[in-house]
C-alpha cells in the first residue's frame, strides 16, 4: 500500500468556506509540508493544477531540494502545452529530482476555466486530443524522433535530447470517469485514479477499466484520491468533520454548486450526486463523508473515524485493487503528522511509514528532566 499527501497550492486553513482560520500558502509553508511528508514516510505528494493553483511545475521544482525520497505527481495539460515541450519538461524534472517524477494527465473539466486558457474543445474532443498528446509524449520520451499528424496535433521531428531517468518515461497517472476518458486511460496510462466513492461504485468502475485495459493487452494499477479525518476515537473524528464545515452557510453551498453545475467533468458530476448540495445525509457509505464536496471541487469525500476504522476502510478499497491512497486534511501540515502518527502503524506501507528512533529525542519529552516516558498511553 502507498500513501501520498497533498500540497495545497490553492489555499489552506482550519475551516472550509471562510477566511477564518485561513493561512497563507507561500514557498516556505509548501516546503514545510513537503519536508514533513518526506520524513514521515509518505510515498509522494500530489500537486494540484488549475487557475486557482500555483503552477505545479514551478512548485515541484522548488520542493525537490528540501526532500530526499518524496515523489511528485505533477500535471501535464493537453491542449495547454505541446507534447514535445511537456516531454522536455518531464525529462528535466525527472533528472533533477533523481527519478522522483510522476505525471498526472489532466484534460480539464470546467469549460469556463478552459476558455480562459484558450482551449475551446468540447469534452469528447479534449480526450481525443489527450490521446494524441500522449501518443507523441510517450514516443518522444522513449527515444523516438516523432512525425505525427492527427485531428488536433501536428508534430514534425519532435524529440527529446536528454532522456528521463525513469525508463521509458515517468509513470502516467490519470483520472476520468466518462467512457471516452476511460478509453484513453486503458490505452495509455499506468495508474488509473478515481475520487472517493462508495466501494460498490468503485468496484464497478475498476472492473470496467480492467476489461478495457485487457482489450489493449495492458494492465493498470489503481489509486484513490480522498481526504481523511482521523482521530483517536470515532466520536472525536466526527466532531472534527462537523467543525470543518461549521462556517459554511447555505448561500456559500448554493454558489459552489452553481459553479460545479457548469462543469462537463463526469467525475465532478458523480461527486455532486453524492450529497446533492444538502447537509442532510453526508455519510454516504460507512465512514465515507461527502461534506467537503459541498464547497470544494474535485475530490469531495473524506474517510472519517478512528485509526482502526479508517485502516479497515482502506483495506476494503485495497481488496478492490486499489494500492495507492492520495490523502489530504486541513490544515495540511498538522494533519500530515496526525495521519502518519495515528494511521501508519496500522498499515503495511511500501515505504515503511514513520522513521525509526534516532539518537536525538528518541523517547518523547523526558519527565521531570530525568525519567524516560513509558512506551504506552497515560491512564489519565
Amino acid at each position: 500500500m502507498n500513501v501520498f499527501w497533498f500540497i495545497p497550492t490553492h489555499g489552506d486553513g482550519r475551516y472550509l468556506g471562510t477566511s477564518q482560520g485561513a493561512r497563507a500558502v507561500d514557498a516556505e509553508y509548501m516546503q514545510q509540508i513537503a519536508a514533513a511528508a518526506d520524513r514521515l514516510g509518505y510515498e509522494g505528494v500530489l500537486i494540484p493544477t488549475g487557475t486557482s493553483c500555483e503552477d505545479p511545475w514551478v512548485v515541484a521544482s522548488s520542493l525537490v531540494p528540501v526532500t530526499k525520497r518524496l515523489k511528485f505527481l505533477v500535471a501535464v495539460r493537453p491542449g495547454l502545452m505541446s507534447p514535445t515541450l511537456a516531454a522536455r519538461m518531464s525529462a528535466t524534472l525527472d533528472r533533477i529530482s533523481g527519478g522522483r517524477l510522476l505525471i498526472n494527465v489532466v484534460a480539464g473539466g470546467d469549460p469556463v476555466e478552459l476558455a480562459g486558457d484558450g482551449l475551446f474543445l468540447d469534452h469528447t474532443e479534449r480526450y481525443h486530443l489527450t490521446s494524441e498528446f500522449l501518443s507523441v509524449w510517450r514516443r518522444e520520451l522513449s527515444g523516438e524522433r516523432v512525425d505525427f499528424e492527427g485531428d488536433h496535433l501536428r508534430i514534425e521531428g519532435g524529440h527529446v535530447l536528454y532522456p528521463p531517468l525513469q525508463q521509458p518515461y515517468p509513470p502516467l497517472w490519470f483520472g476520468g470517469s466518462s467512457p471516452v476518458a476511460q478509453q484513453v486511460a486503458a490505452e495509455h496510462v499506468d495508474v488509473y485514479l478515481t475520487w472517493g466513492e462508495p466501494p460498490a461504485a468503485l468496484a464497478e468502475k475498476i472492473a470496467v477499466m480492467r476489461q478495457q485495459a485487457a482489450a489493449q493487452g495492458r494492465q493498470l494499477r489503481f489509486g484513490i484520491r480522498l481526504h481523511v479525518i482521523v482521530r483517536e476515537t470515532e466520536e472525536e473524528a466526527w466532531r472534527a468533520a462537523a467543525k470543518l464545515i461549521e462556517h459554511v452557510d447555505e448561500e456559500t453551498i448554493a454558489e459552489a454548486q452553481r459553479i460545479f453545475a457548469r462543469f462537463d467533468s463526469v467525475g465532478q458530476q458523480r461527486m455532486a450526486q453524492l450529497h446533492q448540495g444538502s447537509r442532510d445525509q453526508l455519510e454516504i457509505s460507512p465512514n465515507l463523508w461527502a461534506g467537503i464536496g459541498l464547497v470544494r471541487g474535485g475530490a469531495g469525500t473524506a474517510l472519517v473515524g478512528s485509526p482502526e476504522i479508517v485502516a479497515e476502510r482502506m483495506r476494503e478499497y485495497e481488496a478492490l485493487g486499489i494500492d495507492t491512497f492520495i490523502f489530504s486534511g486541513y490544515p495540511h501540515l498538522e494533519e500530515a503528522y496526525r495521519v502518519a502518527e495515528l494511521l501508519f502503524p496500522l498499515l503495511s506501507l511500501e515505504r515503511g511509514g514513520l522513521p525509526g528512533p534516532s539518537s536525538i529525542s528518541p523517547f518523547g519529552e523526558i519527565i521531570a528532566n530525568n525519567v524516560k516516558p513509558a512506551p504506552r498511553a497515560s491512564a489519565h
